[in-house]
């Protein structure tokens, strides 16, 4: 990440933040991070900021608003389950209702001030979208840290090239270890900001986002990382798995 003091003392230009935009709590249902924990892991992994997206409610999202310092960004969002897969809300006021068409949802949140991204796009056993129900968004998911053997973000970046959407990338961290692991470059303009050390405005992300002014960067999790996940949420929905 740009270190902003030392950044803008040798070039004017714009203001990159690290940024990761896919991030859970408790109050998702696969979650365990707390809104605590996960402002702390934000820190650690030397995170401009944060975008909150739990599945289908931005209650986690606003209290990791109100504990977060003021030089951590805190973007509220939600993960919404949409008819055709997930879709990610951020800078909402409320969660989309459920259950609908993803382009319809994507409107919603667009209609609403907020930015409507594609999450981890064809992995179809994670609810990603196909390719044909992805319309009307302001990006795509191309580097989900989730994606263990890569062939999903390699597809969702061709697809991305092929139909000019701005490229995302997020940790889709539901514990406090992989916040950070992938996250969102977000170049701002030089005045977006009025000292290098100020934390800029949400909406000023936001349309810097819709902008397309936007780099994935990061690393994916470990397979041993995601078959503790899997296995997580398995018990959690069926509690006859709790006793193994």
């Amino acid at each position: 990440m740009t270190n902003r003091t030392e950044y803008a003392a040798i070039d004017p230009g714009p203001q990159t933040l690290r940024i990761d935009p896919h991030v859970h709590t408790a109050a998702s249902f696969d979650g365990t991070t707390t809104p605590t924990e996960l402002v702390d892991a934000a820190r650690r992994a030397g995170l401009d900021g944060i975008a909150v997206t739990d599945h289908d409610t931005i209650d986690g999202a606003r209290e990791v608003a109100r504990l977060a310092p003021a030089d951590l960004l805190v973007i509220v969002g939600c993960e919404v389950s949409t008819a055709d897969g997930h879709l990610l809300a951020l800078g909402v006021d409320a969660a989309p209702e459920p259950g609908r068409p993803l382009p319809r949802t994507a409107r919603t949140v667009r209609d609403a001030g907020g930015i409507a991204v594609v999450a981890h796009p064809f992995q179809r056993s994670r609810h990603g979208a196909r390719g044909a129900a992805i319309d009307g968004v302001d990006g795509v998911e191309v580097y989900n840290a989730h994606a263990v053997t890569n062939v999903r973000n390699r597809q969702a970046d061709r697809f991305v090239i092929r139909r000019d959407y701005p490229r995302f990338g997020g940790s889709d961290a539901h514990r406090p270890a992989n916040v950070g692991r992938a996250a969102t470059d977000v170049r701002l303009p030089a005045d977006a900001v009025s000292s290098p050390d100020a934390t800029p405005a949400t909406e000023t992300v936001l349309e810097a986002m819709r902008a397309g002014r936007t780099d994935p960067v990061g690393d994916r999790t470990t397979a041993w990382q995601y078959m503790t996940k899997v296995v997580g949420n398995a018990r959690r929905k069926t509690p006859s798995l709790s006793l193994f």
